[in-house]
């Protein structure tokens, strides 16, 4: 069984830093991409940033220059290093894997999703 375990999350105040971690244990491939997205109350789901094993990375122009993706495919966990986060950030995250190597944002196109790590930026 394919699983995701995220660690990271919290209160932070505006202009902090934080970096969230995704573990996947069981992927039946070692070929996949990675995402990152969040849920504010009220919004839909946003995918923020993807990540593949052959090392393309992608974020979301909402928070370009801000935040950044990586996957260590030797500790298969995938990273979200969050800088100068604004009240605005504050949303569930989650992360995803899919079997494929084109990024995504689209919710839908993930099969696989951790269970999620409340971030919360005060001003």
């Amino acid at each position: 069984e394919v699983r995701l375990i995220q660690t990271g999350g919290g209160p932070v105040q505006a202009g902090g830093s934080m970096k969230l971690s995704c573990v996947v244990s069981e992927y039946p491939t070692t070929r996949y991409s990675m995402g990152w997205f969040r849920q504010a109350p009220g919004k839909r789901r946003e995918g923020i940033a993807a990540a593949d094993v052959d090392g393309e990375t992608d974020v979301a122009d909402s928070v370009s220059g801000r935040f950044s993706i990586s996957l260590d495919t030797v500790a298969n966990t995938v990273y979200l290093q969050m800088n100068d986060l604004k009240p605005e950030d504050s949303a569930m995250y989650y992360c995803a894997a899919r079997t494929w190597l084109r990024l995504s944002f689209l919710e839908y196109e993930y099969e696989h999703w951790g269970q999620g790590t409340q971030v919360t930026v005060s001003s």
